[in-house]
């Protein structure tokens, strides 16, 4: 099976593009960022002819991941941005998102992760500016064993797991929303 990067951005883009709406369009939007988000989202995937690409378009999909653990949630300080965040960065050309998920959160944490579930699980979805860009945000929930981070270098060497009440209380508006839904799942595992 082809992968979703080489669908949506190589010669069945149609095809492509309606997977990656679908995905979209199912998403449980529950908070009005997340609505707004996804509004947004599936309006640039209307427009844009290659979403995957970081260089077609100031306006391009990424991915990131949402890391669960029994320490809580890993997050890194952003080395532009000075800011707490989740790992994540963009999509190399003929790698699907939820690849360049894993392979971010690996890179910038050094923990070894997985895809918690059978299939790769879209968790949460922001859109946001990144400088002169705008980042349509796909997040992927994955699991950590009981690891120190240690993170590649040329990464951020800030690299730690919170407790998801610290996580919560440190998170911008763009991270919130996806940190109280893994709060949710945290609790169902636990029980």
């Amino acid at each position: 099976m082809a992968s979703l990067a080489s669908v949506i951005d190589g010669p069945r883009l149609d095809a492509g593009r309606g997977v990656l709406w679908s995905l979209i369009a199912d998403f449980d939007a529950r908070s009005q960022r997340e609505r707004a988000s996804k509004r947004r989202f599936l309006a640039e995937l209307a427009r844009l002819s290659a979403p995957l690409d970081r260089n077609a378009d100031r306006v391009h999909v990424t991915a990131s991941a949402i890391v669960l653990g029994r320490r809580g949630t890993v997050l890194h300080l952003h080395k532009r941005l000075g800011m707490w965040l989740q790992p994540g960065g963009h999509v190399e050309p003929g790698e699907a998102p939820e690849a360049a998920a894993l392979r971010e959160a690996r890179e910038e944490t050094g923990l070894p992760l997985r895809h918690g579930s059978a299939a790769p699980q879209l968790f949460h979805l922001d859109v946001h500016p990144a400088g002169g860009h705008l980042h349509l945000d796909l997040r992927y929930l994955l699991e950590s064993d009981d690891a120190e981070p240690a993170p590649a270098p040329g990464e951020s060497a800030q690299v730690r797991w919170f407790s998801l009440e610290e996580a919560i209380a440190l998170a911008d508006d763009g991270l919130l929303d996806a940190l109280v839904r893994l709060r949710h799942v945290a609790t169902i595992r636990r029980a």
